[in-house]
C-alpha cells in the first residue's frame, strides 16, 4: 500500500478582519498517498485556496498538525519550509505566475536556482522539459510572447523542475480555453502516471472527474470525500518517478556562492527591465560620489599646489623680528644688530642667513617716477628665500662691506621703470638722492612671498641702512635651516643664542614651516567642510535608492511570491532586493568618478594661472567605492528586509 505523503489533522484556519477572526477552515483532516490525483473541489469562498495554500506550505494553519513527506510543519522554520516547497512542491497557478523579465527557460531553471543546483544540469533539465512539453522552440520567449497555454506549460515545466513530489494545480484550466483546458488535463494525467502526487483544487466538476479521488469542501469544512470510480484508469508507473529530471545539488557553501552569483544576474535583470527608473535613481548617486570625490581631489590639489609654491618660500626658515610680538610698534627697539647675524652664522645647523629692513622711497629713472619699497638685505638672501634671477647676478660680499650702491630689482620695478625690451643691467636709477646701479633682475616665478606690493628693490642692507634709512639695526633676520634638521628645535636654541645676547627677550620668533602647516590645515578644513556639504547630496541619493527600491518590493510583490513559492528563503529574496541596492549604487560610485576625472580635465582648463589642479587619489577612489557599497547596504537594507518579511500566501494574491 502507498504511504501517506501529505497528512492534515484537526487543521484550522482563522483570519482577523478588525477585532473579529472569522474561520475559512475548521476541523480538516485529510490524507493523501504518494502516486495519487486528488481534487479538491469547492465554490468561490469555500475554503479550498487556503486549504491549498497550507498543502502547499505556503500558508501555516491556525491549529491542528500538517505533516508533509513525514515532518512536521509547525515545527519548521520559514526556511525551513522554503526548503520543503523547493524539494517537494510544484505549483501550477491559474494565472500562470511566470517571471516577466525571464525567458521561458529562465522561469523553468528558477526552482533550481534555489535548489543550488549547478547551472549546467539547469539548463540541461530545463531544455529537456520544455521538449517534452512542445515547448523547445519557445525557451527563449517571454511570457508575454506565449498563449495562455503555453504559458501553463511552462508553469507545469518549472513544477517539475526540482522533481515536484507533489504538483498543487490551482484552478488549471480556469483561464484557458475548452481545448487547451483538456490538453492541460492530460498533462496533469501524465505526470500522475508517471508517479508524481497530483493535487487539483477546482470549482469544476468536470476538471475534478478526472481524479481519482474527489474531495469537497464547503464553508470550511470537508463535506465529502470519495474515489471517482469513473476517473481515467491507467498504470501507474511509479517507477519512472521524475526524479530522474531532479537534477544534482552542490554543497551548502558552493550553493550559497553561486546562489549570490544568481542575485547579481536577477538584479541585472530587475534593473535593465526598468532602465529609466534605475538611471534616475543611480543619478542621485553619481551626482553624490562625484561631488565627495571632486572636493576631495579639489582638497588634495590645494595642498599640493601649497607645498609646490609656499613650501620652498616658508620651509626650515625661521624669523626673528623685534619686539614682543606682531602688535608691538617697536619704536626705539634697537636691536637685532650685525653682530647677532655673525653669531647665528656660526651655529652648526644654519645653512643660510640675512637681515631685512624695509622702506618706502621715490625711485626714478629718466622720465620714470615711481613708489617702490627697498630692501636691505644681506648678499645670503636669494639663498635664504629661493629666489632666483631672471638675469645679471647677486651681491658679492665685498659689495656689502663696501656699502656699495648696487641694486636688484623685481620683474615690477622693470616693467614701471624701463622701456619694453630695454636691458636694465647696468643702469643707473635715483632711490631718493641716492643713485645706484642695477646688477641684477628677479625671475616671475620666484617672486618672494612676503615682499610689498608694487615695485620692489632689494640693496646691501649697509647700503640702505648708512645712506637711506639711517640706522644700523634690522626690522628682521630670516634664518635658513639646514635639510633634517628640526626647525622647532633650531627655533628654541636661536632665541636662547639671542636671549643670552640681548640679555633679554627683546624679540619674537616666527617659524614659517608653521606657517605653511596652517595653509596646509586651512586648505584640508575648507575640503572637510565642502565634503561635508556634498556628502548632503550622497545622502540623499542614497534615500532615493531606498525609496525606489521600497517601490520596487511593492510593485514586485507578486514576484516574491512566486520565488517563495518555488523555493527563495528570506535570506535569498533579501539578497536579492540588497544586491540590487548595491549594484545601482557602485556602478553609480564607478560614474561618479569618471564624472570627477571629466570636471578634473575641465578644472584644469580654467585654472590654469594658479597651476591648482585636481588630483585624484586612490584613496579616495577606494572611499568612494567604499562610501557607494556602504549607502547601498544602509540604505538598500530596509526594503530588501520588507521584502523577505512577505508571506509566501499574501504577496501571490496581491495584484
Amino acid at each position: 500500500m502507498l504511504k501517506p505523503i501529505l497528512q492534515l489533522r484537526n487543521i484550522g484556519k482563522q483570519f482577523a478582519i478588525g477585532d473579529q477572526r472569522i474561520a475559512v477552515l475548521t476541523d480538516i483532516n485529510l490524507t493523501i498517498h504518494a502516486a495519487t490525483m486528488v481534487a479538491i473541489v469547492g465554490a468561490s469562498g469555500s475554503g479550498k485556496s487556503t486549504l491549498m495554500n497550507i498543502l502547499g506550505c505556503l500558508d501555516r494553519p491556525s491549529s491542528g498538525q500538517y505533516i508533509a513527506g513525514g515532518r512536521d510543519t509547525e515545527l519548521l522554520s520559514s526556511d525551513e519550509l522554503a526548503r520543503l516547497r523547493c524539494k517537494h512542491f510544484g505549483f501550477v497557478f491559474q494565472r500562470y505566475h511566470l517571471l516577466p523579465t525571464l525567458s521561458a527557460l529562465e522561469n523553468v531553471e528558477t526552482p533550481a536556482i534555489y535548489a543550488g543546483t549547478p547551472s549546467h544540469e539547469r539548463l540541461a533539465t530545463a531544455t529537456k522539459l520544455l521538449d517534452r512539453l512542445g515547448l523547445g522552440d519557445r525557451a527563449e520567449h517571454r511570457p508575454n510572447q506565449l498563449s495562455g497555454g503555453q504559458q501553463q506549460r511552462v508553469g507545469i515545466a518549472r513544477a517539475m523542475m526540482n522533481g515536484g513530489k507533489v504538483i498543487l494545480a490551482d484552478e488549471p484550466t480556469g483561464a484557458l480555453d475548452s481545448e487547451t483546458g483538456q490538453e492541460m488535463m492530460q498533462l496533469l494525467l501524465d505526470l500522475h502516471a508517471q508517479g508524481h502526487t497530483v493535487i487539483i483544487v477546482t470549482h469544476d466538476m468536470n476538471v475534478a472527474a478526472y481524479a481519482e479521488r474527489i474531495i469537497e469542501i464547503r464553508d470550511g469544512r470537508i463535506v465529502d470525500d470519495h474515489p471517482n470510480v469513473r476517473a481515467p484508469s491507467m498504470t501507474s508507473q511509479a517507477s519512472r518517478v521524475s526524479r530522474r529530471h531532479r537534477p544534482k545539488t552542490t554543497s551548502p557553501a558552493w550553493s550559497s556562492l553561486k546562489r549570490l552569483g544568481e542575485a547579481f544576474k536577477m538584479a541585472r535583470l530587475a534593473l535593465v527591465s526598468q532602465r529609466l527608473r534605475t538611471a534616475l535613481t543611480m543619478l542621485g548617486i553619481i551626482i553624490g560620489i562625484a561631488s565627495v570625490v571632486s572636493i576631495e581631489a579639489i582638497g588634495e590639489g590645494g595642498q599640493r599646489h601649497i607645498r609646490e609654491t609656499i613650501g620652498p618660500l616658508v620651509s626650515n626658515r625661521i624669523e626673528l623680528r623685534k619686539g614682543s610680538g606682531w602688535g608691538d610698534p617697536a619704536e626705539g627697539i634697537h636691536t637685532l644688530l650685525p653682530d647677532d647675524i655673525a653669531s647665528i652664522r656660526e651655529q652648526t645647523y644654519v645653512h643660510s642667513v640675512t637681515p631685512m629692513t624695509m622702506a618706502s622711497f621715490t625711485v626714478r629713472y629718466g622720465n620714470a617716477d615711481v613708489s617702490g619699497t627697498v630692501t636691505g638685505v644681506g648678499e645670503e638672501f636669494f639663498a635664504v628665500r629661493g629666489v632666483t634671477l631672471a638675469k645679471g647676478r647677486t651681491f658679492r660680499e665685498d659689495e656689502i662691506q663696501r656699502q656699495s650702491q648696487v641694486v636688484v630689482i623685481d620683474q615690477e620695478a622693470r616693467k614701471e621703470l624701463f622701456r619694453s625690451g630695454e636691458d636694465p643691467i647696468g643702469k643707473d636709477i635715483i632711490i631718493g638722492i641716492v643713485p645706484c646701479t642695477v646688477i641684477g633682475v628677479t625671475s616671475k616665478k620666484s617672486k618672494d612671498l612676503f615682499s610689498a606690493a608694487g615695485p620692489n628693490i632689494l640693496m646691501p642692507y649697509t647700503t640702505a641702512g648708512i645712506r637711506l634709512f639711517g640706522q644700523q639695526h634690522f626690522d628682521s633676520i630670516t634664518v635658513r635651516i639646514k635639510e633634517g634638521q628640526n626647525s622647532h628645535l633650531a627655533e628654541k636654541n636661536l632665541a636662547t643664542l639671542l636671549s643670552y645676547r640681548h640679555g633679554a627677550r627683546d624679540f619674537f620668533t616666527n617659524n614659517m614651516d608653521s606657517l605653511a602647516q596652517a595653509y596646509a590645515q586651512t586648505t584640508r578644513s575648507i575640503a572637510l567642510m565642502l565634503s561635508l556639504v556634498a556628502s548632503i547630496a550622497l545622502m540623499v541619493g542614497g534615500i532615493g535608492v531606498m525609496n525606489i527600491m521600497l517601490v520596487s518590493v511593492t510593485e514586485r510583490t507578486r514576484e516574491i511570491g512566486i520565488r517563495m513559492a518555488v523555493g527563495a528563503r528570506r535570506s535569498d529574496i533579501m539578497k536579492q532586493f540588497l544586491v540590487e541596492a548595491i549594484v545601482i549604487c557602485l556602478i553609480g560610485g564607478l560614474l561618479g568618478i569618471v564624472v570627477s576625472f571629466l570636471a578634473g580635465y575641465v578644472f584644469s582648463l580654467f585654472v590654469t594661472v594658479t597651476k591648482w589642479k585636481m588630483v585624484l587619489t586612490w584613496e579616495s577612489i577606494v572611499l568612494a567605492f567604499g562610501c557607494s557599497t556602504l549607502i547601498g547596504v544602509t540604505f538598500g537594507f530596509l526594503p530588501a528586509r520588507k521584502a523577505s518579511l512577505l508571506h509566501p500566501h499574501d504577496a501571490l494574491s496581491r495584484d
